[in-house]
């Protein structure tokens, strides 16, 4: 029997997230490799020999060591479950890529902001000067969510009727985003509503997401 896949990181982060998910969406036999960050490991010659940019997360099989999300996330998929990327369905699989390309290159940069200054800052410092940040993110935002609804008011998911890659690996920004105070802009997006409460309802999205709290283990001192 080969020996579980590795995850190197931190529970709490959406990135590992976005791997955790469809690790367990596929069924995989993983375990994850507990670090810290404030601790500095992911800066330890040790994991830059894993990941030179000192990122996680860092997924090990067997001989192979790959780093970067949405990379683990097509790879385990592709390995486990490939009806998630579409394989072997030309166009499916085209709008899976579409569907990862727009959470990278609009969602996540939008979001990414507004967690981190809307929830992390009042813990690491920062007195809340930052709302012109988060203001023009959610601008950002009311830009890209209409897409979002035209698109999810004609198929359940992004790619269909059936979930795919594509609405995975939106979870892990997502969640920190449905937690802060600005949660309720998702609410003039019925469609939209409509498929993040799909997602929560998924086994190995609540599976994941116990392991993030939504201050990111900073009230309770639990910060990795």
């Amino acid at each position: 029997m080969a020996p579980p896949m590795k995850v190197y990181g931190w529970a709490v982060s959406p990135w590992m997230a976005r791997a955790l998910v469809c690790l367990e969406e596929a069924g995989a036999d993983y375990e994850i490799v507990p670090m810290s960050r404030c601790g500095g490991d992911h800066r330890r010659p040790e994991h830059l020999a894993k990941n030179p940019f000192g990122e996680i997360p860092v997924l090990e099989d067997g001989d192979l060591t790959l780093y970067q999300s949405r990379a683990i996330a097509r790879y385990v998929l592709r390995k486990l479950k490939p009806e998630l990327l579409r394989e072997g369905d030309l166009e499916g699989s085209a709008m899976v890529d579409a569907w990862m390309e727009v959470e990278a290159h609009h969602m996540e940069p939008a979001l990414w902001p507004i967690i981190r200054h809307s929830i992390i800052g009042q813990y690491v410092g920062r007195e809340r000067d930052h709302q012109a940040v988060i203001d023009e993110n959610l601008d950002r935002l009311r830009k890209v969510l209409p897409a979002y609804e035209a698109r999810l008011s004609v198929c359940k998911y992004l790619v269909g009727d059936d979930i795919s890659a594509a609405d995975l690996c939106h979870f892990g920004f997502m969640r920190y985003f449905m937690a802060t105070e600005y949660a309720g802009l998702v609410d003039a997006y019925p469609h939209v509503k409509a498929w993040w409460d799909a997602l929560l309802a998924r086994p190995s999205v609540q599976k994941v997401m116990a392991g993030m709290p939504p201050d990111f283990g900073y009230a309770s001192g639990n910060i990795p």
